[in-house]
């Protein structure tokens, strides 16, 4: 069972001034009440941590389409120069 969390109670003008300060301090697990007119208005509270979904292989089928050579074949030359920068290459 969760431990109780502290509540602050707060007005709206200094939840305004320091929202950041509040943010950080809810996000730490506190309870925040924000009154106006020195009523209760509304709640700052922690968020529940969402469980990281497991990721599983083969999340993008589509690859398995693409031959094997496309990935291990060597390049034809003209296209390896390009790249180590010889051969030709039209200016933009």
């Amino acid at each position: 069972m969760n431990a109780p969390s502290k509540i602050d109670i707060i007005n709206v003008h200094d939840a305004k001034t320091h929202f950041s300060k509040y943010l950080e301090r809810a996000h730490g697990g506190e309870e925040i009440v924000i009154c106006k007119a020195g009523k209760p208005y509304a709640r700052l509270v922690p968020l529940p941590a969402e469980p990281k979904k497991k990721r599983t292989p083969g999340g993008w089928p589509e690859l398995a389409a693409i031959p094997d050579s496309v990935w291990f074949d060597p390049l034809p030359d003209d296209e390896l120069d390009l790249w180590e920068g010889k051969g030709k290459h039209e200016e933009w």
